[in-house]
This record gives structure tokens, C-alpha cells and sequence, in this order.
């Protein structure tokens, strides 16, 4: 027996290899010869989180943009803010200050009258400082004595920006989606040309089957969490405080879970439309609510014991806690117990409904 990929001619010369070997590498050169996997897994990351970091830089880095509105002591506010530290003040056209606010453009209007009004949105966390900062300044212009000046020591804590907490998360999800999206389209796939329909009539057991779609992307999984890492530490300055060890074996644990539940999907999908329905359905949540690109703890506590639930949740949780805190693997015992229950509930389940047609 023959096909268009070598993957079943093997089985039939007698047993020379086994078929978990055989669909493994099958697998690693179907992903070869797709440039839009390799881009997804290996550059896409690197490009986020580059982006986000200039998005988001450092804490205090960041100036407060205030915008001041024409009236009578606008000239004079525009004075004292143009040398106050922290405060970059921007012109905004007249008639545009309210676009401006909503829009993010300017953290806080100024309206100059005697005393200042101050327009902002105090569910921004922005605002809010630009606020403080600018009432601040105003206030020592116009006269106001300090009963004291707190001594500042500033510092620059590794590990504490944004872009160090994102990168693990983004890892996370680079883990979910290799996982899911790679084993379920290749497993429709083979359904929709006939390719599993032929597998019956060979020696194959399906738990092979399954074993091997899941073994070819462990092969992977080294290079797609290692680059966006190690492009955190080299380029971006990100602090890697836990053992490689543990970072390894919470990376292979959430591997399994995603290929298990990236095989139960596609057990009985028969279309690329099926099948990324049913992606979709089941990653989009994830992506909000697993804390990838802000913490999972905004929202309401009623919520967080299915947050928590969630196999990406566990995923990022116990990357960030390696990578940033230095914690063993006893210390993510939790988070390895959600992704442990997920692989193998999944893979049993996925075992048994899978359907070869």
C-alpha cells in the first residue's frame, strides 16, 4: 500500500518500522512544508511580544499625555506642564478634545479656568496617574509648600514589566494552538481524502494512531518554546529564575493536554469548517479569560473556580511561576493536576469515539 506522503508503505514491508516512528515523522515533514505553521509558531511570538513591549513599556516610563483646552490661563497651564516631569502636553484641535479622550490619545483634559477642571476616565488606570501628576504640578506653581519631601530609590526590578510577565503567557498559547490546531486539521484532513478509511484495513490500532499524531508535535515542542524564550532573554532582557528542568516538564505536560483535546475535537470532524468551529468554540475563551494578555484575577471572583479550571489558566500560571519566581515543581503540584486531568480525560475520551471515517 502506498500514498501520496510514504506514511503507509512502511507498514505494509513487513513491520520494518514501527507506525507510531512512521506517522511521527510523516507529521514533522507535512509541518516542514508548510510556511505558514513555521511562521505561526516561531515568528508570530517573537512579533507579539516585541510589540506589546513597545505598547506597554516599563512602569513609569510611560508619560501622562494631557491635553488643555483653549481659554484664558491655557497658555499658562501649557508653561508649567511643559517642565513638569512626567507630563507631556499635546495640542489638540479645538472641537477634537472629547474624540481625543475617548480615543486614548490624551490620558487627561484640562479645562483653564480658575481653578482647573479636570476631564478623564477614572476607570483608566492612565488617568488617573495623569491626574495626580498634573494637580500636583499646578498646585506647587501656584504656591503650595510641602510639609516634607520622601526621600526616592528608584529601581528596576527584573522580571517586573509587562513584556517579562507576557512572554510566558505567550508561550502558553503557542502551546495550545501547535497542539490543537496541528492535530485536529491534520486529523480532518486525512478523513476528508480517505486517508484514515485506509488505515483500517492495516495493523494499526487507533491508540496508535492517536499516540503518533501527538508524538509528532512533541518533537516540535522544543524549538516553538525555546526560540520565543530565549528571544526573551537575549533581546528583550526577560529573567529565566527556575530550572530548565521544570520549565521542560510543565511545557510537556501542557503539550499533552492540548493534543489530547486537540484530538477529541477532531475524533469525529469531517470538515475544515467543523473543525474550526469546534476550535474556535473551545480556544477563543481561553485566549480572554487564561490570562494571556492581562491577568485572569479582573475578573469577578464568582467566576474564577472555572477560570482556574481551564487547562491554559494552569498552563501560564505555572510557566509564570518558574520563569519569574523561580518556584520547583512541587510548587506548580496544582496547576500540573488541571493539565494532567485534561490530557488524560481528554485522550480517553478522544480513544474512545474517535471514528477512522
Amino acid at each position: 500500500m502506498r500514498s501520496r506522503g510514504g506514511i503507509y508503505e512502511t507498514i505494509d514491508r513487513g513491520g520494518a518500522s514501527h507506525p507510531l516512528i512512521e506517522l511521527a515523522l510523516a507529521r514533522l515533514r507535512e509541518f516542514g512544508r508548510e510556511p505558514e505553521a513555521v511562521f505561526w509558531t516561531f515568528i508570530f511570538p517573537m512579533i507579539m511580544s516585541v510589540t506589546m513591549a513597545v505598547a506597554f513599556p516599563g512602569s513609569g516610563s510611560k508619560p501622562a499625555v494631557v491635553g488643555i483646552e483653549p481659554g484664558v490661563h491655557a497658555a499658562a497651564i501649557r508653561g508649567t506642564l511643559a517642565h513638569a516631569p512626567g507630563v507631556t502636553v499635546r495640542d489638540i484641535p479645538a472641537g477634537d478634545e472629547a474624540r481625543a479622550l475617548r480615543e486614548g490619545e490624551v490620558h487627561l483634559l484640562i479645562v483653564p479656568t480658575e481653578p482647573p477642571v479636570y476631564r478623564f476616565d477614572p476607570a483608566r488606570d492612565e488617568s488617573r496617574v495623569a491626574r495626580l501628576l498634573v494637580d500636583n504640578a499646578l498646585k506647587q506653581a501656584s504656591g503650595r509648600s510641602d510639609p516634607w519631601s520622601a526621600r526616592e530609590e528608584p529601581m528596576q526590578i527584573a522580571g517586573s514589566r509587562y513584556v517579562d510577565w507576557l512572554i510566558p503567557g505567550i508561550v502558553g498559547l503557542t502551546i495550545m494552538g501547535t497542539s490543537m490546531w496541528g492535530i485536529g486539521f491534520s486529523i480532518v484532513q486525512s478523513r476528508m481524502r480517505k486517508l484514515l478509511k485506509r488505515l483500517v484495513a492495516s495493523p494499526m490500532r487507533k491508540s496508535e494512531y492517536l499516540l503518533a499524531q501527538v508524538g509528532g508535535r512533541l518533537v516540535l515542542l522544543a524549538p516553538e518554546v525555546s526560540v520565543p524564550l530565549l528571544f526573551g532573554v537575549f533581546v528583550l532582557g526577560m529573567p529565566i529564575r527556575g530550572s530548565l528542568l521544570s520549565l521542560s516538564v510543565v511545557c510537556l505536560v501542557g503539550a499533552l493536554a492540548f493534543g489530547s483535546l486537540g484530538l477529541l475535537l477532531a475524533s469525529r470532524a469531517r470538515t475544515f469548517e467543523a473543525i474550526s468551529g469546534l476550535m474556535n468554540f473551545a480556544m477563543v475563551p481561553m485566549w480572554i479569560l487564561s490570562g494571556v494578555f492581562f491577568s485572569s484575577s479582573n475578573f469577578p471572583e464568582a467566576m474564577q473556580p472555572a477560570i482556574q479550571a481551564l487547562p491554559l489558566t494552569a498552563l501560564n500560571n505555572a510557566l509564570r511561576s518558574i520563569v519569574l519566581e523561580g518556584s520547583p515543581l512541587r510548587g506548580v503540584g496544582g496547576e500540573l493536576a488541571v493539565l494532567g486531568a485534561w490530557g488524560i480525560g481528554g485522550f480517553a475520551l478522544a480513544l474512545r469515539i474517535f471514528r477512522w471515517r
